[in-house]
């Protein structure tokens, strides 16, 4: 069986953990250049910018965006777990317990009317109780000892990529219609962020990550779920504004990090770091499926992810999730995950996903 964009179809785990593990290496790659402004990044690495872990010295630490994204897997998988054993569970509730779990890991702690959650495997792994520069308002949402909800978000104004960047995962649930990945995705985010667009955002991500999975095409899934923001229900137009400008702008050439910036924002919100992220890999995407090399292309998407004076650590990683979850594993550079920090913990997260899903492992 071949997949439409020229290479084998990858099986639904080796999505999963490509997705994962994709994410992990942008964020880890963003992440070493995310307080830079772009000339700070030239003048550290040349004119091209960072190409790849190869040009880093020391550790590849990735940061709280892949901490969250694996405790999403954590809360939907204790959820499934339910469900297998015919239990029905309040998914978004153990999501925020999930959550709840990784807020302590940072040394917070969300009061006294919130409850106590259960310890689970992912709580033992050290490297997720590192402070990475935490999002400050996933922090104060979780903080709060409240459970947000789309009718009575927590933070009713927080509009950051705290929601993306951690919302992959509700697209790597097989079997679910995409009207339920929307809704996950968007749920959960109220968690933590109440504006619309920062809701809104998470969920068109997973729909994208959702699509893929299933077997679509880039371009076809990227203008599936653009054309889809638009008919949302009291859509911020912000969202469709930017993956609109997205699209226009992966068909130009020569597009520099300035000109990114200029068009689709710094990616510190949430529809601008999925723009930019949309971008870097319509981008770099070969013009003829045959000439697709995953390696290649992740490597390329990558650059233009990281390579500007914004958000490079959200970006990278949303970029690394779609590209796992369009090739599978084929897409990650062997060197970069020999360099990449525990990844056996993304993938025994990855693989606990894929038990709950297919029944493998």
């Amino acid at each position: 069986m071949s997949s439409n964009h020229g290479i084998p179809a990858p099986t639904l785990p080796s999505r999963i953990r490509g997705s994962l593990l994709g994410g992990a290496l942008g964020d880890a790659l963003g992440y070493a250049v995310v307080s830079d402004s772009i000339a700070d990044i030239r003048e550290r690495f040349g004119a091209q910018g960072l190409a790849g872990f190869e040009d880093l010295q020391g550790p590849c630490h990735f940061s709280d965006d892949t901490q969250l994204t694996l405790y999403t897997v954590d809360g939907l998988v204790e959820a499934l777990e339910w469900a297998n054993s015919g239990v029905g569970a309040d998914v978004n509730a153990c999501l925020w317990l999930a959550y709840l779990r990784w807020l302590a890991t940072q040394g917070e702690d969300a009061g006294p009317s919130a409850p106590a959650p259960q310890p689970r495997w992912i709580d033992g792994n050290e490297v997720l109780r590192q402070r990475r520069h935490p999002d400050k308002v996933c922090i104060s949402g979780l903080a709060s000892g409240e459970m947000g909800t789309a009718m009575r978000p927590v933070n009713p104004e927080a509009r950051g990529a705290g929601t993306v960047m951690r919302s992959a995962p509700f697209g790597l649930v097989p079997h679910i219609t995409p009207d339920a990945v929307y809704k996950l995705s968007a749920d959960a985010a109220a968690l933590t962020h109440g504006h619309p667009a920062a809701r809104q955002s998470a969920g068109i991500f997973s729909l994208l990550i959702h699509r893929l999975v299933s077997g679509e095409e880039l371009r076809d899934a990227a203008d599936g779920v653009t054309a889809h923001a638009a008919t949302l229900v009291d859509v911020a137009p912000e969202l469709p504004q930017r993956l609109e400008a997205a699209l226009r702008l992966a068909e130009k050439a020569d597009v520099g990090p300035e000109e990114l910036l200029q068009v689709l924002g710094g990616g510190w919100t949430a529809e601008e770091a999925l723009a930019v992220a949309l971008y870097a890999v319509l981008a770099t995407l070969p013009a003829e499926a045959a000439d697709a090399q995953p390696a290649v292309h992740f490597r390329r998407a990558l650059a233009v992810a990281v390579n500007h004076s914004g958000g490079s650590d959200t970006a990278g990683s949303l970029a690394g999730n779609i590209l796992g979850a369009l090739y599978g594993e084929a897409c990650l550079p062997a060197e970069w995950l020999e360099a990449l920090e525990a990844p056996e913990v993304i993938r025994g997260m990855a693989d606990q996903l894929v038990k709950v899903t297919t029944g493998e492992g």
